[in-house]
């Protein structure tokens, strides 16, 4: 979506505004895949640095890609790891998608490692792409603030136990529910269309929309989205 003025509005604006998303992932690491992802109208891709061969080197040239076809791009970490969450960011990921968040403990920690001060404690370097090289200046940490998009994956029954406490962490953005853990967790691996999993999956994506947070989940076809 774009402004008026040349300024594409982000991820994150589009959410606050109350607009629905579609997206999609990527483990492979093909730039030109994932520009012609872009070109279909996807608005969002999730670039996979947890399942696949990713490296940071790797997803800088992804998210240029996503970029150059006007798509968001967000980067899903390998752990909920400073280093890995920094580096993410500073090559210009809108936002970092956090895998296995169990507990308020963890999301927490997300949100720390997401955000600069006063929000949380992320390494500062405004010569970073993310701060256009030095040109964002002393407004660089607020703006990265603004407009970073901070995913908690809740993807394992500790988690949807304790959905409503993670939900209510400042900072968080969007909750994604993980239907192949959460699958796996409770003892039927791959069997996302099993009642267990998708009352579960629903009882907790009403729970996230009653905190104001938006609520994501992977869909394997438009049934399963419906």
């Amino acid at each position: 979506m774009d402004r008026g003025n040349g300024e594409k509005t982000g991820l994150k604006e589009r959410l606050r505004m109350g607009e629905t998303v579609l997206g999609t992932w990527s483990s492979i690491p093909s730039a030109g895949l994932v520009e012609a992802m872009g070109r279909s109208g996807l608005d969002f891709v999730v670039i996979d640095a947890e399942h696949g061969p990713v490296s940071v080197e790797t997803a800088e040239g992804l998210i240029r890609a996503a970029e150059a076809a006007s798509m968001a791009p967000v980067v899903r970490v390998p752990t909920n790891d400073a280093s890995m969450i920094l580096r993410m960011l500073d090559i210009g990921a809108q936002g970092v998608q956090v895998p296995h968040v169990s507990t308020r403990e963890d999301a927490e920690a997300a949100v720390e490692h997401a955000k600069y001060h006063p929000m949380g404690s992320r390494g500062l370097s405004p010569f970073t792409r993310a701060g256009r090289y030095g040109m964002e200046g002393e407004g660089h940490a607020g703006r990265s603030n603004e407009k970073t998009l901070v995913v908690l994956n809740v993807e394992g029954v500790r988690g949807v136990e304790n959905i409503e406490d993670i939900a209510s962490v400042p900072g968080v953005d969007v909750i994604f529910l993980g239907p192949y853990d959460l699958s796996q967790s409770l003892g039927i691996p791959g069997r996302v269309d099993h009642p267990r999993v998708v009352d579960l999956v629903a009882e907790s994506a009403r729970l996230v929309t009653e905190r104001g947070l938006v609520c994501g989940s992977f869909a394997r076809d438009r049934a399963y989205m419906e």
